[in-house]
């Protein structure tokens, strides 16, 4: 009896681990899916171009305002050009802003668009879709771990383009404190509190397109096919939001709110447009997010 009696609460210990230890695994193995999926994505030599490409903008603005201000004229010329160019002198910090505003538009969601289109099609292209649905992933946790890992490329490739021309916009032009679109003062410290936050803005932007890319993936084995229509709906959406005839349609276009970062240089800082283009972010994440689960998860996987 004395034998006996140590071995019942040692059971009910083991049932009651026995959760405990099947979430732990569960959440190693999501943790392990996550983790071989951001190796693989960002180990492609794609990808590496793409970043590449996005940390040569802010060089190449860098160099450029630098020879046009050389004879000490304007740095815009008197003319337009993107926000903040015109600062660039007097303050390297601003390129951090220019280049987020020159690579929005077209680069930065181009190469989302891209890593996005390639997620679901690029795997069925190859023929490894069909050996990773036979891990015990399931259709649904393999479909979020893409999602998350081209979100994650999206705050990467962001942080990509405000890094190039933090450092590049020290090395050509002095720092120090900033002058915000208000007019007035800041410290250089809260100037990089802000470009923090302008980063993460434009990163928090790109996640519809993200969304729609991933949503365009489930419906081809083509990867090359799927980026090249991810692509062209950025083109088309961008180009539609410029006529001025469906400005009733433009402010629900992913795109519409893109610049609206600029507002985070004000003093105060102006939200109405922010809380919009986080919104209409969600809301394009939230339905092509669905409708991609409902695809992939009623896909016929052959490949």
């Amino acid at each position: 009896m004395s034998r006996a009696e140590p071995s019942a609460p040692q059971g009910r210990g083991e049932l009651r681990d026995r959760p405990q230890t099947a979430r732990a695994r569960r959440t190693s193995f999501r943790a392990t899916l996550l983790r071989n999926e951001l190796l693989t994505t960002f180990r492609r030599w794609r990808t590496v171009a793409l970043l590449a490409v996005l940390a040569a903008v802010p060089v190449l603005v860098g160099i450029a305002v630098k020879i046009e201000t050389g004879d000490g004229s304007s740095a815009d010329g008197g003319g337009g050009g993107p926000a903040f160019i015109s600062q660039i002198t007097n303050n390297g910090l601003f390129l951090v802003f220019t280049a987020l505003a020159a690579t929005l538009p077209f680069f930065l969601p181009m190469a989302v668009g891209v890593v996005a289109g390639d997620a679901i099609a690029g795997e069925a292209n190859s023929g490894t879709l069909r050996y990773l649905l036979v891990a015990p992933a399931g259709r649904s946790r393999l479909l979020l771990t893409k999602y998350a890992t081209v979100v994650i490329f999206c705050l990467a490739a962001t942080l990509v383009v405000a890094v190039s021309a933090l450092t590049v916009g020290a090395l050509l032009f002095p720092l120090g404190d900033l002058t915000t679109i208000s007019g007035t003062q800041i410290s250089f410290a809260e100037g990089l509190g802000r470009a923090l936050l302008i980063a993460l803005a434009v990163a928090a932007s790109l996640i519809g397109v993200a969304a729609l890319g991933l949503f365009v993936s489930t419906l081809t084995g083509s990867g090359i096919a799927a980026m090249a229509t991810t692509v062209g709906l950025l083109i088309t959406v961008q180009i539609l939001d410029q006529i001025p005839q469906l400005h009733a349609l433009q402010p629900y276009f992913f795109s519409h709110y893109w610049l609206s970062f600029a507002d985070l240089m004000r003093e105060p800082v102006y939200w109405d447009d922010l809380a919009k283009n986080l919104g209409l972010q969600a809301l394009y994440a939230a339905v092509f997010g669905s409708a991609a689960w409902a695809r992939f998860t009623a896909k016929d996987i052959t490949a």
